[in-house]
């Protein structure tokens, strides 16, 4: 989207077609990518998508051994689940380290090298001989985890058109929320069989995956150009951070950052806490069990993603042929109304509350468990391509700038929700979460009716 466009000016431009489906009028630039073949589109959407599904698994993966590490090291769960909280603060910073690197040495290098960091540093973790080494080895694997969700898009915008990218992006982010979900299942596993130390020898098997995936199907879709002999200037230039931050001047990218950090909020609440309330609600110890619960917002974040990645795609068509074949980004936000106002409420409320008040037995909180990760997911799947499409000219710095804000909100969550709920019950925690997803949508919704209209107001000043 051209941030100059001034809305009444292109609707007045938008072409009336005598036939019910008008030609698009797009503000966003078209690429080589679009051209590329099926197969090749899809094998690139694969290989990132499975890239993210790993860094994000690792950002969880130890929620369910937390007390089996404490108690190796000699400390508490909350010590343990504070370096799961610092990872995923360290996650949404991870892109201001990595992402300059495109500019300098060619996006396929930057992708590949991240891997490998992660892979290092995982590996040196699950060697650590105390709970030093084990927090830092640990903290530092978090320094790469965003990258692959920014980058991933970014790829991503490059090889499918906006009216096709949801779906792509949908699948992408499959794997970037199969992830935090599929971490502590698999911990639980594990641990129930063998040592904690396994769980990160599976992430460095799924590390390498990752490089033999890039390898093979990443290099198809090219590099970014890069600067020829960069100068200290111009490295110094490529790592200011206010390439990022700058655009939090924009109101509409701005509520979107922050509808992302409630939302992320609601998730992490609700994966950092399922051992802690299966020990204390239902007299749950065992690590398989906490685990297999993690089944259930698995499989409601992966149908959360892929309809509501088809859903933003299909509220795009809709809104192009009511304004004459203009398409405007803010129109797939109104693809995440139901979720935002009803479904993560409702579903919220009824999982929280009927836990506090020992009511439904089990088998309620897992069904809404679930639910609640559909709905998350489907507000989600929007919102994600529409931060991925606002500023198609610094479409990274724009990606980047959604997760820094989405992951310290993910980090405070993973952080706080245990204390919270022991101090003030699910009910509330619960409560909290919803007032939080309410004042998002409400932030959705406004982007949603003055999003151009607040760009172009920042642009003109």
């Amino acid at each position: 989207m051209d941030p100059q466009a001034d809305p009444a000016r292109l609707e007045k431009q938008a072409p009336v077609a005598s036939s019910t489906t008008p030609p698009v009028v797009d503000l966003e630039e078209t690429s080589p990518g679009y051209n590329a073949s099926t197969a090749t589109k899809w094998l690139v959407v694969f290989a990132t998508s499975f890239t993210a599904l790993t860094a994000t698994f690792s950002s969880t993966s130890l929620f369910s051994a937390a007390s089996d590490i404490a108690d190796e090291f000699g400390t508490t769960s909350e010590v343990v689940n504070a370096s799961s909280a610092g990872i995923l603060f360290l996650m949404g910073i991870s892109t201001f380290f990595w992402g300059p690197l495109i500019p300098l040495i060619g996006r396929l290098y930057a992708w590949n090298s991240c891997v490998i960091a992660l892979l290092a540093w995982t590996l040196a973790a699950s060697f650590s001989p105390s709970l030093s080494y084990f927090m830092a080895f640990r903290l530092l694997s978090g320094l790469q985890g965003t990258f692959f969700h920014v980058t991933g898009q970014a790829i991503l915008a490059e090889f499918f058109p906006p009216v096709r990218r949801g779906t792509a992006t949908g699948l992408f982010l499959s794997g970037t929320v199969l992830g935090p979900p599929l971490g502590p299942l698999v911990a639980g596993i594990i641990t129930t069989y063998t040592t904690w130390r396994v769980i990160l020898w599976v992430q460095c098997g799924m590390l390498a995956i990752c490089l033999t995936l890039s390898l093979l199907f990443l290099s198809k879709g090219g590099q970014n150009a890069t600067i020829t002999h960069p100068t200290l200037s111009q490295v110094l230039d490529v790592y200011n951070p206010l390439r990022v931050l700058k655009l939090f001047r924009f109101p509409n990218v701005l509520l979107a950052d922050l509808a992302a950090g409630l939302l992320s909020w609601s998730q992490y609440s609700l994966l950092a806490s399922p051992r802690h309330i299966l020990e204390t609600q239902y007299g749950i110890a065992s690590p398989l069990t906490s685990g297999l619960f993690y089944l259930s917002p698995a499989a409601g974040f992966l149908a959360g993603t892929l309809i509501g990645g088809r859903f933003s795609d299909r509220t795009v068509r809709q809104w192009i042929l009511r304004r004459q074949g203009l398409r405007l980004p803010q129109d797939r936000l109104r693809s995440g109304f139901v979720s935002w106002f009803l479904v993560i409420p409702a579903s919220s409320l009824i999982y929280g509350w009927c836990i506090d008040r020992s009511a439904g037995g089990l088998a309620l909180p897992i069904v809404f468990a679930g639910i609640i990760a559909a709905g998350v997911l489907a507000a989600f799947a929007g919102l994600n391509t529409y931060c991925a499409e606002v500023m198609p000219h610094c479409r990274q710095e724009a990606i980047a700038s959604k997760y820094l804000v989405q992951y310290s909100f993910s980090a405070v969550a993973a952080g706080v929700t245990i204390p919270l709920v022991d101090s003030v019950g699910v009910g509330l925690q619960c409560t909290i979460s919803v007032i939080f997803a309410l004042i998002a949508g409400g932030f959705c919704a406004v982007t949603a009716v003055y999003g151009i209209k607040m760009q172009t107001w920042v642009e003109r000043k």
